[in-house]
Order: C-alpha cells, then structure tokens, then sequence
C-alpha cells in the first residue's frame, strides 16, 4: 500500500514531466499555423500577381483591339471617301459622255442642215411643182417678200436680178410675172409688157398667165393705145374663158368700145 505522501510526490512527478511536453506542442502547433499563414499569403500574392498579369495582358489585348478598331474605321472612311471620288468621277464622265453626245449629234445635225442648204428639193409655186436649188428658193422668197412689203423699186430689182442668175429655174414665169408688177408700179410700163409676154411665151399653161395678159392690156391702156387693148383683151377672153381675168376683160371691152 502506497503512502499518501509518496502518491503526491509520484503526482508532482508526473506532472513535471508532461508540463513541457503540453508546451513544446503548443509551440509546434503555432509554428504550423505560421507556416500555413505564410504559404497562403504566397499563394493570394501568387493569385494577386497572377490577377495583375491577366489584367495587363486583358488591357494589352484591348487595346490592340481598340487600336484594330481604329484602324479599321480609318480604313473604311478611306474607302467611303474613294467611293465618293469614284461615283464623282462616274457622274463626270457620264456627263462628259453626253455633252461629247450631244455635240456629235448637233454637228452631225449641223452638216445634215448645211447638206441640206445645198440639196435640190420640190417646191410648188402658182400650182407648179419643180426641183430647185435652195439658193433658188432663198432668193425668190426674199424678192417676193420685198414685193409685199411695197417697195417696188426694190422689188424690181430683186427680181431682174434673180432673171439673171436664174434663167433656168422653175421660178422663173412667177418670176417674170412679179417683175412685171413691180415695173408696173414703178410706171415702166413698156418694161411691164416686155417680162409678161417673156412668161406667156415660156408658159402659156402658167397660172398666171391670164393675168399676165390682163396686165398687158392696162399697160396699153396706160401707153394710152387703147386699140392694141382691145386686141389684147378680146385675145384673153378667147384663150382663157374661164378665168377671173376674163371677166375683168369683158368689162373693160364694154367701156373701151
């Protein structure tokens, strides 16, 4: 049977010898936590630099991508602005087209019309139809035109000068015929008689021959020769019948007898 005293002294022992071991374990216990602490503030600063490098490389890439963008845009308002120069140089050498067209077409219209200006073409005058030269038409239509404007000394000389440069031509009896008016006018009566017997001896058919003859006869009666009147008028009542010229001619037999 074991004493108290030794029981306590064998206790007090004891618990000498398991005091340290309780404080050396404290101790190791620490240090592992230390240890852990310090491994996971590597690993978060690891996770940290590795976050930082990630968002380096994140803004790198945008703004290469930014850049990119950039760039293309450029590229685009470069090529919208070739466009825009292109489609304006179209419209110009669409209108450059049609201006050279148009200026084609007006000269070709221009030597048709000068073609033209040369070119015999049928004219009717007084019933007659006949090919005359445009240089013929243009002078007989600005003597005629003289004519009815009342000047018969211009008008007789138009006319005496489209005679002359045009013996030929079809206007030639209208012609003689408004020439004889015109001398008639201008009291040349002898000249008168001369250029409408010249149109009853080319063309005794004429339209205007009646008249021509009734013109005649004033003239005679103005030369006061009043028996080569009658003549003339008895001569138109048996040619032409029918004609208003020979009415005319009818009355003024009946106040020459």
């Amino acid at each position: 049977m074991i004493r108290p005293s030794h029981l306590f002294v064998r206790l007090a022992a004891c618990a000498a010898l398991v005091l340290p071991l309780a404080g050396h374990a404290a101790l190791f216990e620490d240090d592992e936590a230390r240890q852990a602490i310090l491994e996971l503030r590597q690993r978060i600063e690891a996770q940290r630099l590795a976050g930082d490098k990630q968002a380096g490389d994140l803004r790198t890439e945008n703004e290469q991508l930014r850049r990119s963008l950039l760039d293309l845009q450029n590229q685009i308002e470069a090529l919208r602005g070739e466009l825009a120069r292109l489609r304006g140089q179209d419209e110009q050498l669409a209108r450059d087209l049609a201006d050279v067209q148009r200026r084609q077409k007006d000269m070709a219209q221009g030597v048709d019309d000068r073609l033209r200006k040369f070119e015999p073409t049928k004219v009717t005058v007084d019933g007659r139809e006949f090919v005359a030269d445009p240089a013929e038409q243009q002078a007989y239509d600005a003597a005629l035109a003289v004519f009815r404007k009342g000047d018969f000394p211009g008008a007789q000389a138009a006319f005496a000068d489209f005679a002359r440069k045009f013996p030929q031509s079809g206007y030639r009896p209208s012609a003689l015929f408004w020439l004889g008016n015109a001398q008639y006018a201008n009291r040349d009566y002898r000249g008168a008689m001369s250029n409408f017997r010249a149109l009853l001896a080319q063309a005794p058919d004429h339209a205007r021959a009646p008249e021509a003859v009734l013109s005649i006869a004033n003239c005679q009666i103005e030369l006061k020769d009043n028996a080569g009147a009658r003549k003339t008028l008895d001569d138109l009542v048996k040619a032409y019948p029918q004609s208003e010229a020979a009415g005319a001619a009818r009355e003024r037999l009946a106040r020459l007898r």
